[in-house]
């Protein structure tokens, strides 16, 4: 009797053991695939944007976090003065750009959708 005691313990200890191998396998498998499907890419789109706002100069057409468009009239490391229609400028600080526009004139007809038929017709 000791010895089959003896046993089916031994059994179920390797079973908790390669249990908890398994266990910990899989929650690295899972950050694994975290990290390559999302926060590697997200880590990507920072650089980029941060690179982008270091690189705004003079002329450059941005998007400001409020959702303004405006066109920039000089650049320090902070802050930007921006026009937002004729004769109405504006300082930004730089990092509350969201978005720089390159080489894309700004007007009615580019606020529509590139796809979109009606392009530079009003909608009612």
């Amino acid at each position: 009797m000791f010895i089959s005691s003896a046993l089916a313990q031994d059994t179920m200890q390797m079973t908790a053991g390669t249990s908890m191998a398994a266990n910990v396998l899989q929650i690295l498998l899972i950050f694994a695939v975290f990290y390559i499907l999302l926060i590697r890419p997200q880590q990507k789109k920072l650089k980029q944007h941060e690179a982008d706002l270091k690189a705004i100069k003079k002329g450059d057409e941005i998007i400001t976090a409020g959702g303004v468009y405006a066109k920039v009239i000089s650049a320090d490391d902070e802050a930007l003065i921006a026009e937002i229609a004729k004769g109405v400028e504006v300082k930004v600080y730089r990092y509350t750009v969201r978005e720089v526009i390159k080489n894309q004139p700004l007007g009615p007809a580019n606020m529509n959708d590139k796809k979109s038929k009606t392009k530079g017709k009003k909608h009612v």
